[in-house]
């Protein structure tokens, strides 16, 4: 007992200590970066040197090895069993310290620096076993020679820490310090082995591409959700989840209660889009864990959960956040994630959605008239006619056919658009409904909604008609295409320029994006920020702008018949808008 007291004494000590920002405090005072640029996705001795300079990331971790040597060594005295808590202690306190502690400029890196100080001083002033604290620094290095990957190197090493000590005989203190130092190593590990199973951690000399480290690489990030609990586990690094709710290890209610209390996290990386100017564009591609219904029932949540999105593109370093499906909808369409995060630009994507749609609509016409439709006496209807895109719709449909049927939730606000619409072309006819099977009269129907399920059933369609379906996801049910005659195309399909590949399937077809996500690429290529899409207002510049920089950087607007497709319906696993 009388050696227990100074040991937990060493342990808190130690743990205060280890939470002073030495390292971080070092690289602001020398170049000016604040917390939100010393993240956990740009620390690490290489990326600091790219990113600040050698100065300021070999001082950063030459001050952190220092603080963890002088902690042990200073607290050794204590107690037997000091050194070896005060060693545990200061790596917890340096990779896990109190909320908001030091102004909140805290630490937040791998904590390898520390790691190697304590151990030293454990080694050699703390009375330590020699050959296993320095096993893990053997270990580390040869993963890291082997793989690149920091990841893989500091799991092993913390892996072996505690096996090490145990085979020694070092003792009881000794070994708990050990396990508690990689439990809590390996723990803040954890993103960075997701990263590493999906594919889109960052190896040894191949840093992330921020801003500023790689002229030839620009980064952007979109945030995705799941359609349905399947598309969870799409990633590896979720796999496990399918085992666990398929054998009822987790009950899939308890899981659906989960979700919104969960953290976004990248779980791919879109690469290979090739600009004209010979720089690459990549997409981090940033899952928020709430199903279509659950954003639409709690607003206050899924705001809050775009924000975190957005924040971990900003530390990510990309340049501008795309939200994609309903995440396009929460906070009045991106306007209150703009002003939580004012430094990142960011964009619903309705600019180029509409873009896609002026583009494709009149080839679309064109095409259903050289198949011998009849558009001076044709009926077309336009399914989610309040919203902006489709009463953009409305509006190119408006002179070319007979009859419109527009078809919304708002009556009152539908009669205000065929008043518009009827003022401007006296000859057509303008029908105004809130009941979707209206649009059986139809001979061609535009849908553009943000119904997590879909809304034109083959009840709704007559033989022979033509469906467009805008809508992400998708509007159409997916037996509509099997009606006698039926054509449904999708719409809001583009194909970036080069060889795209991605880990995440977003099940649009190879090499194909939603105009949405296809916008926050345009946007962050150009670097043309104040183009952005908020709110529920879509600028008539913004699209045209959209159409001319898409066409220049070599982006194409595509339309297909489902019915020659060989994926199933668009409605996609982290399906974007």
């Amino acid at each position: 007992m009388t050696d227990l007291v100074p040991a937990v004494l060493a342990a808190a000590l130690g743990y205060a200590i280890g939470t002073l920002p030495v390292g971080a405090a070092w690289v602001r005072r020398l170049t000016g970066l604040d917390a939100r640029d010393l993240n956990p996705h740009l620390l690490g001795v290489e990326n600091v040197f790219r990113l600040a300079g050698a100065p300021a990331a070999l001082g950063s971790f030459g001050l952190d090895v220092f603080k963890g040597a002088v902690v042990v060594a200073a607290l050794a005295p204590l107690a037997p069993a000091a050194a070896a808590f005060a060693a545990a202690g200061a790596y917890v306190g340096h990779l896990a310290p109190w909320p908001g502690a030091w102004g909140g400029l805290v630490p937040r890196g791998r904590g390898n620096g520390v790691l190697l100080g304590v151990l030293a001083a454990w080694g050699t002033v703390g009375g330590g076993p020699t050959w296993a604290l320095a096993l893990p620094v053997v270990v580390y290095a040869a993963v890291l020679a082997a793989t690149r990957f920091v990841v893989l190197g500091t799991l092993a090493g913390l892996a072996s820490l505690p096996l090490a000590l145990i085979v020694t005989g070092a003792g009881a203190a000794p070994v708990v310090a050990g396990l508690a130092i990689a439990g809590v190593g390996g723990w803040r590990q954890k993103s960075a082995w997701a990263r590493w199973r999906d594919g889109t951690e960052a190896r040894l000399g191949d840093p992330p591409a921020v801003r500023g480290l790689d002229p030839h690489v620009v980064l952007a990030a979109f945030m995705v959700h799941p359609m349905t609990l399947d598309d969870l586990w799409q990633p590896r690094s979720q796999h496990w989840l399918r085992i666990a709710v398929g054998r009822g290890w987790l009950p899939e209610a308890w899981l659906r209660r989960l979700l919104p209390h969960l953290r976004p996290q990248v779980q791919g990386e879109i690469r290979g889009v090739e600009l004209p100017d010979g720089r690459e564009l990549r997409v981090a591609l940033i899952a928020g864990p709430m199903l279509p219904e659950q954003i639409r029932s709690d607003a206050e949540g899924a705001e809050r959960m775009a924000i975190l999105g957005a924040r971990l593109a900003r530390e990510l370093g990309a340049e501008a956040f795309g939200l994609g499906a309903f995440w396009s909808t929460v906070g009045e369409k991106g306007v209150a994630v703009q002003a939580a995060v004012p430094d990142l630009a960011i964009t619903n994507g309705g600019a180029y959605t509409a873009a896609t749609v002026r583009a494709a609509v009149p080839g679309l016409l064109e095409r259903f008239r050289a198949e011998g439709g009849d558009l001076q006496h044709a009926t077309a209807a336009v399914v989610g006619a309040n919203g902006v895109v489709a009463f953009g719709v409305a509006r190119v449909l408006a002179p070319e056919v007979a009859r419109l049927i527009l078809v919304g939730r708002d009556l009152e606000r539908l009669q205000r658009s065929a008043t518009t619409l009827g003022r401007k072309h006296p000859d057509l006819v303008v029908d105004v409904t809130t009941d979707v099977a209206a649009v059986r009269a139809a001979d061609l129907i535009f849908t553009a909604t943000s119904d997590p399920n879909p809304v034109v059933l083959p009840a709704h369609v007559r033989p022979g008609a033509w469906v467009y379906d805008l809508g992400r996801p998708a509007d159409v049910h997916p037996d509509v295409a099997d009606a006698p005659g039926v054509q449904v195309v999708p719409g809001g399909v583009v194909r970036p320029p080069g060889r795209l590949r991605s880990a995440i399937d977003l099940h649009f077809g190879d090499g194909l994006v939603p105009a949405c996500l296809a916008e926050t690429m345009i946007m962050t290529a150009t670097r043309a920020f104040d183009r952005a899409s908020l709110g529920p207002q879509t600028r008539s510049a913004d699209i045209e702008w959209y159409l001319a920089e898409g066409e220049r950087l070599g982006f194409e607007i595509v339309t297909r018949d489902l019915r020659y497709v060989d994926d199933a319906p668009p409605a996609a696993a982290a399906a974007p808008a």
